[in-house]
């Protein structure tokens, strides 16, 4: 019992490791989105480790990179840019993970991230609607210049000819964004299925 929870401790770690990395390695979508809508491929290692050692690895995976980012580089939103990325990556890996421990199948492996994506699409566009846009504005309005979630909207435009207003924002931006990391990163973690599948079906023979 302490082999196997000090095995499933180091590959949480590595995970966390590689995903905290990857997460440096962001770039913007500017062709549907704004560039504070940062796309990168560190929700991969978190998925990974959410099917291997369930939701829970997942979560302290989406935790940890997070935490590390921010040691290393600060905060230029006050910490709604963290949550957000959390809550989102959270809206992702929970329902895949979930639905591919009924049974551990690439099937279900693939119907969770089919799951997972619409998921975060869905609570992605809630939250950005009526809690983060709201909260960006907030904390980074100064008494020199004040933003509200217009300020967001007019960025949007810019980019997008299809955003006029909030509603148009989510629809035409914010869910396209997540749409498109989310297919990203199922589509890497099938292309790795088979050679992680032993790690992931290892904790059923220990």
């Amino acid at each position: 019992m302490k082999k196997k929870s000090t095995r499933k401790l180091v590959a949480i770690g590595i995970l966390s490791s590689v995903a905290a990395v990857l997460m440096f390695l962001e770039f913007p979508l500017t062709v549907i989105a704004p560039n504070f809508y940062k796309m990168d491929f560190s929700d991969v290692p978190a998925l990974i480790g959410a099917f291997a050692f369930g939701p829970g690895a997942g979560l302290v995976i989406e935790a940890v990179k997070i935490l590390v980012k921010t040691l290393i580089t600060g905060s230029p939103t006050m910490g709604v840019g963290e949550v957000a990325n959390f809550l989102i990556g959270a809206s992702f890996l929970i329902p895949a993970s979930l639905i591919y421990y009924r049974k551990k199948t690439m099937k279900n492996a693939v119907l969770g991230m089919v799951a997972g994506v619409f998921s975060m699409i869905i609570i992605g566009s809630l939250l950005n609607a009526f809690v983060l846009l709201p909260a960006y504005a907030y904390f980074m309005s100064s008494p020199e210049t004040t933003y509200t979630v217009d300020s967001f909207v007019f960025l949007g435009s810019l980019v997008n000819p299809l955003v006029t207003d909030l509603p148009t924002f989510i629809l035409f931006a914010v869910a396209p964004f997540n749409l498109i990391k989310g297919v990203l990163v199922s589509s890497i973690v099938v292309l790795i299925y088979k050679r992680i599948s032993i790690l992931l079906k290892h904790k059923d023979s220990e």
